[in-house]
C-alpha cells in the first residue's frame, strides 16, 4: 500500500452505496450520543462519517486507492466520462 497525494486531491467518488448507508447511520448514532454524554471525539467522529457518507468521498480511501463504488456505477461513470470526450 503507498500513500499518493495527487491521488488525494482528485475529489473521485470512492464510497459505494451500502458504505454510506453503514456511515450515515453510525454517524447519526454517535451524534446523538455525543449529545447526551457531552463527548467531543463522538461529536467529531459523528460529524466526520456523516460528511463522507454525504459527499461520497473518503480522503483515506483516495490516499490508499481504496474504492467500494459498485461496478455497475464504475461503469455507468466511465461511459458518461467517454461521452464527454466525444462530444
Amino acid at each position: 500500500m503507498s500513500f499518493d497525494y495527487k491521488r488525494l486531491v482528485k475529489f473521485e467518488h470512492n464510497l459505494g452505496t451500502k458504505e454510506k448507508k453503514v456511515r450515515l447511520y453510525s454517524g447519526v448514532v454517535l451524534l446523538s450520543v455525543s449529545l447526551f454524554t457531552a463527548s467531543v471525539l463522538m461529536l467529531l467522529v459523528g460529524l466526520v462519517l456523516v460528511a463522507t457518507s454525504y459527499f461520497g468521498w473518503c480522503p483515506a480511501y483516495s490516499s490508499f486507492n481504496k474504492n467500494t463504488l459498485d461496478q455497475d456505477h464504475t461503469a455507468e461513470v466511465a461511459d458518461v466520462a467517454a461521452d464527454a470526450d466525444g462530444q
